[in-house]
């Protein structure tokens, strides 16, 4: 009889629903609703599966088919979001489908306002992807950190699934999801900055000593670049997590907006309200930091602002500015996170329609997470790039001549350029100041 009761309930999925018998108790608050964590656990699983081949594929095809993969991921992600949002609202969800059509519309919008700065982003991330072939070695450690971040996704998986399935109502458990997906988001975002310590690090110490075959290279530099990492700078890894990646994402979309507003000044005074104000953000708050604190062993914010400091000192801020290596590279990542979701999103639309959403939203963040592990290493060979070529440029014409004098003849130009802006705008204010006194006359 028991052995009955068991299969019956395994063949329909139910499998004591209500391990703790605490339903009785909560008539008016909870739903009553049938659901295990076993239910939703293996869309879950199906997630970081594929996000771990996404990544190990990446990794894999770095040197070959890195350039078109990032073609490819620019190009495609605004179908992508408009495939999604029609999804969406064949399945009647409505709010989603309109938040995936505003992130298409603004996907393309930032696309078309940064369509000129491709080609040198581009090169930027060829010569980056260069330098990583070089060392086979980062490559591995960011396996080892997938591998283990994924370990970690298994737990905090089984926690999601358990509150897809359990009985609070919707609001609830969508605040349940938030908390969980702020907690995944900032231990992803630690893991990928290590490994962007470390890649950062390894790729300094090459430029700085001509060559990892160098006689000055420090031995076992890999190990100790790792082991300060997760040891001296690790504090400050984590409290940087916070914040870089946000205000890095609001940089390139005021700067988009701000390059095609046109005449519109009262528009125009508000955004560059904005700007400046994540611009004070940027000093203390910056993906460069990472480098300084790889060599230097500062502090987050010392690093930040320093790093900056050198940029503006020097001009090459000018060329930091024009360079979307960051944006281009985090399309790459939402563009893997959307195959994720969209692989568990379709199952879970196959067997549970009601918390598709709930279900696809997480298993895109955790695609995102293992995706942007891959891309990182990329991501940490640019940063060090810049920061060599900042501190000392012949470091760059030493190791690569051709592209020293690409990005030489890119500065100028942005140099050139910001000039002619400024003085536009100084002789707007005085031809403005002596209207005005005319007028008072």
């Amino acid at each position: 009889m028991l052995v009955r009761h068991f299969l019956l309930s395994h063949a329909t999925g139910v499998m004591f629903s209500d391990r703790l018998k605490i339903d009785k108790y909560t008539t008016g608050f909870w739903e009553h609703r049938v659901g295990l964590t076993e239910n939703y656990w293996p869309k879950y699983a199906v997630a970081g599966g594929v996000g771990t081949i996404l990544g190990w594929t990446w990794l894999l095809l770095l040197g070959s088919m890195a350039s078109h993969m990032l073609k490819i991921s620019v190009h495609i992600l605004t179908s992508y979001l408009a495939v999604i949002s029609v999804l969406c609202f064949w399945c009647e969800q409505f709010f989603w489908g309109v938040t995936f059509a505003i992130a298409a519309t603004f996907q393309f919008l930032y696309v078309m306002s940064v369509i000129d700065r491709l080609p040198f982003t581009m090169l930027v991330l060829q010569k980056s992807v260069k330098m990583i072939c070089s060392l086979p070695e980062v490559i591995r450690v960011a396996y080892a950190f997938m591998l283990v971040m994924l370990l970690w996704m298994a737990l905090w998986s089984f926690g999601t699934a358990g509150v897809v399935a359990s009985s609070v109502g919707d609001g609830g458990r969508w605040w349940l999801l938030v908390v969980l997906s702020v907690s995944l988001f900032w231990t992803g975002a630690v893991f990928c900055n290590t490994v962007h310590v470390i890649v950062s690090g390894m790729v300094f110490l090459v430029l700085i000593h001509g060559g990892r075959e160098s006689s000055s290279m420090p031995p076992k530099s890999l190990m100790k670049s790792l082991r300060y990492a997760a040891t001296t700078s690790f504090g400050s890894i984590c409290y940087g997590s916070l914040f870089t990646a946000a205000i890095r994402t609001l940089r390139w979309k005021i700067r988009g907006l701000r390059s095609k507003i046109g005449s519109n000044e009262c528009l125009l005074c508000c955004v560059d309200f904005l700007f400046h104000l994540v611009e004070t953000l940027v000093r203390f708050f910056n993906k460069y930091a990472y480098v300084q604190i790889a060599v230097y062993g500062k502090g987050f914010n010392h690093s930040a602002r320093d790093a900056w400091e050198l940029f503006q000192s020097t001009g090459v801020e000018a060329l930091v500015a024009y360079d979307c290596s960051g944006a281009v590279l985090l399309m790459g990542t939402v563009f893997g996170g959307l195959i994720t979701g969209t692989c568990s999103g379709i199952w879970t639309w196959v067997q549970y329609k009601d918390t598709v959403i709930m279900v696809g939203s997480t298993a895109m963040l955790m695609g995102m997470v293992l995706v942007g592990l891959a891309m990182v290493v990329v991501e940490g060979a640019v940063t060090s790039i810049y920061i060599c070529y900042a501190e000392d440029p012949l470091l760059i014409h030493r190791w690569d001549a051709e592209f020293f004098n690409q990005m030489s003849e890119t500065l100028h130009h942005r140099l050139q350029y910001r000039s002619a802006r400024a003085g536009e705008v100084l002789s707007h204010d005085r031809l403005d100041g002596h209207m005005h006194e005319t007028l008072t006359l």
